[in-house]
């Protein structure tokens, strides 16, 4: 071991001994023969072969020769230090790349490089992450290392199939009427994501709606626990698919107001619903955009009662069914389009 920890340090100091090098060239000398000397330890490692021991006792008596002539009954115990500290060097340095290899094919398979907790992942900002509880404790940290490696393998061959939107039995709100002649897109958003709020304005001034058969799939993020991302979007999702059954446009009034209106004093009403408004609040100004959009108070009252039907719950479970367990997805907007699937913001081309 201390000969691989020995190749794992020199190899992680190359660089700064390659700048010393340039001033003082027998530094330079001295790494490549110690460097040569831990690759070849190294490759026999690999190839099962038994290293060099005197590799190993160079290294050893470099780091103890100092306390050789001082104190020579520290030596063995020093000894033993430092092949335990080289084990720790070791297994460290193999954690470390195996996580970045984790860390890169999740990123590429799922679009986040944190399976756990997308959120976590800096690059994966561009969506609102669909969040799993932390491990509370060793044990289950280790379990959830080698699920997330479970979950990455099985999200690889997504990458390479093509997706049929009517493989998948969603329900969605129809945005104007079906044309053939037209590809389909089935849009998958959170009323409260600032990303997708983001990715519907981009789509709405290119034309997308226009141009495509869209099915709009409102959806709550939901944790672990059951517990809603953003506070006020079940009662939101909830309005949309009851709103839905007497006529799309209501519901589409509704997201179109949350996604770009305004209230008086000029804040988003997306802002004002994840932030201030109640469920009462929020009930209340979701009645107000579907009079304004043209229903009648029989419909509202419909639509109020039909928001609290057992009807509407299926619909979410079995939407949040699709989309976690049968597509794998780890934040959202995402949008099934074109025979591919895409997660997070929407750029006009």
């Amino acid at each position: 071991m201390v000969c691989i920890a020995a190749f794992i340090i020199l190899a992680l100091i190359g660089i700064f001994v390659a700048i010393i090098s340039i001033f003082k060239p027998k530094v330079g000398k001295a790494y490549l023969k110690a460097m040569k000397k831990a690759w070849g330890c190294l490759w026999k490692k690999v190839r099962l072969q038994k290293c060099e021991t005197g590799f190993k006792d160079d290294v050893k008596n470099t780091l103890l020769s100092r306390v050789m002539l001082k104190h020579p009954g520290w030596v063995r115990p020093l000894s033993i230090v430092i092949e335990f500290l080289s084990i720790v060097i070791v297994v460290v340095a193999v954690w470390a790349l195996l996580t970045a290899i984790k860390s890169l094919l999740a990123l590429w398979a799922l679009g986040s490089c944190n399976v756990t907790k997308p959120s976590a992942c800096t690059m994966g900002a561009e969506m609102c992450s669909i969040d799993e509880d932390e491990p509370k404790n060793v044990f289950e940290a280790t379990g959830r290392w080698f699920t997330e490696w479970g979950e990455i393998f099985e999200a690889i061959p997504d990458k390479f199939r093509t997706y049929n939107i009517d493989d998948y039995g969603f329900a969605y709100i129809m945005v104007g009427d079906e044309d053939e002649n037209k590809k389909t897109a089935v849009d998958i958003f959170d009323p409260g994501c600032l990303v997708c709020m983001t990715s519907y304005k981009n789509q709405k001034a290119a034309g997308f709606f226009e141009n495509n058969n869209v099915r709009l799939v409102p959806f709550a993020i939901q944790g672990a626990d059951d517990s809603y991302k953003f506070k006020n979007s079940e009662i939101v999702v909830r309005y949309m698919y009851a709103a839905n059954k007497i006529k799309s446009e209501y519901a589409i009034a509704i997201i179109d107001k949350i996604y770009t209106g305004k209230n008086h004093d000029n804040y988003s009403y997306q802002d004002l619903i994840n932030d201030d408004y109640s469920k009462e609040d929020t009930v209340k100004h979701l009645e107000t955009w579907l009079r304004n959009a043209g229903a009648t108070e029989n419909e509202i009252e419909g639509i109020r009662g039909n928001a609290k039907s057992q009807e509407v719950t299926d619909i979410m479970a079995r939407n949040r069914q699709i989309v976690e367990n049968e597509l794998r997805v780890k934040g959202i907007p995402t949008m099934l389009y074109d025979g591919q699937k895409h997660t997070g913001l929407w750029k006009a081309e």
